[in-house]
């Protein structure tokens, strides 16, 4: 059973770091184009970052280049969100994505919508 489970969500002041990870298990991240995104109240779910399953590739939403880093690390399975120099309308609860094995979903945006596999989600809150 494939499950992506996100952690590291919590309350931050504006101006403050938070690191989230994305812990997968019955899939092998190396092998997958990973992504985030995340989903504000009343709007709808936004593109955050990617990493190409080489990691020779990321591609980062115009909102949050400069400010979050995306990474992943093969050995524990997991993909992690470095989020700096928050802003209180970065407050959603955000998710993290698998693609498809081994097909390029990096910089090919809408492909995003059919990712297979999607975590539940963990709230991010960032207080002014």
């Amino acid at each position: 059973q494939v499950q992506l489970v996100e952690s590291g969500g919590g309350l931050v002041q504006a101006g403050g770091s938070l690191r989230l990870s994305c812990a997968a298990s019955g899939l092998t991240v190396s092998t997958r184009d990973m992504a985030w995104f995340r989903q504000a109240p009343g709007k709808e779910r936004e593109f955050l970052a990617a990493v190409s399953w080489s990691a020779r590739s990321t591609d980062y939403a115009d909102s949050v280049k400069g400010r979050f880093t995306i990474s992943r690390d093969n050995a524990e399975n997991t993909v992690n969100l470095q989020m700096n120099s928050l802003k209180p309308e970065d407050t959603a609860v955000y998710y993290c994505a698998a693609s498809t094995e081994y097909i390029d979903f990096i910089k090919r945006r809408p492909l995003w919508t059919r990712a297979p596999y999607w975590g539940q989600g963990t709230q991010v809150t960032v207080s002014s």
